[in-house]
């Protein structure tokens, strides 16, 4: 796929990882949907993206009609859509038996409902719409790029609830591939080590040093240029389907 004829729809598209796939996309030529629960960044990213490349949609990817609604809007806005990334997430970090004893269940729930059935929630709906593009290069009509973590692999104490979401994503990779594989659309995931973002930024000098260290080679935290260049490469090579690739420098999370 042509990164110019990308027409794309982005969860969590207003800041972090999702806002640099958006800005990577826009300035080869790109169009986009931004899909996220921030109105004031919603406004700041489309400022910077130029309202004729970007619109913010107020989306809570848990919500099954609403999405549907955004993702055919979306379509409208866009003239087209072929492209659906998922970079809408949440820690929700939180021991199975903590200080105030179990976790509550509805954290657990809510964790996986926004990062894993929010990430199908979008991807179905984009699906749908996909499936009648007309055919491309080999046959595409559509890419799925969904974001897991490196926490799906190696979940570190207090990340039950998020390695469960984020090990769902990675699992519906494959499947989902091998389903939408008769109408030309490939799936794709990727799994990010420890990047820059909003999140990061806000901890004390010191932590970020600590994590910087326990990364192999480059030992820095990711940047969020370099997650949109590679789902960009994923965009551009049509070869690559069903694989969740990670983007951690070597790093593997120790147990705490």
């Amino acid at each position: 796929m042509q990164l110019s004829a990308t027409r794309a729809i982005i969860t969590g598209g207003v800041s972090g990882l999702g806002l640099a796939v958006a800005k990577h996309l826009v300035a080869r030529g790109g169009k986009v949907a931004l899909f996220d629960v921030n109105d004031d960044k919603g406004a700041a990213a489309v400022d910077a993206l130029g309202a004729g490349n970007a619109r913010y949609f107020r989306t809570d990817v848990t919500d099954e009609a609403g999405v549907v609604a955004n993702v055919n809007a979306a379509k409208d806005f866009l003239a087209g859509l072929n492209v659906a990334i998922n970079c809408a997430g949440i820690l929700g970090a939180g021991r199975v038996l903590g200080k105030d004893g179990p976790m509550p269940l509805k954290n657990f729930a809510g964790t996986v409902m926004v990062n894993l059935v929010g990430s199908f929630n979008v991807a179905k709906a984009a699906a749908a719409l996909m499936q009648h593009n007309d055919p491309g290069t080999d046959g595409e009509r559509g890419v799925i790029v969904n974001t897991a973590s490196v926490a799906a692999y190696e979940g570190q104490i207090g990340q039950a609830a998020y390695s469960a979401s984020k090990g769902g994503v990675v699992a519906m990779t494959l499947p989902m591939a091998r389903e939408l594989a008769r109408f030309g659309i490939r799936v794709m995931t990727v799994a990010p080590g420890i990047f820059w973002t909003p999140m990061v930024d806000g901890m004390p000098d010191s932590v970020q040093q600590s994590l910087a260290a326990s990364i192999p080679f480059p030992s820095r935290l990711g940047k969020p240029e370099e997650f949109a260049d590679l789902v960009a490469y994923i965009l551009g090579n049509t070869y690559l389907n069903g694989e969740t690739i990670r983007l951690d420098g070597a790093t593997r999370l120790a147990p705490k």
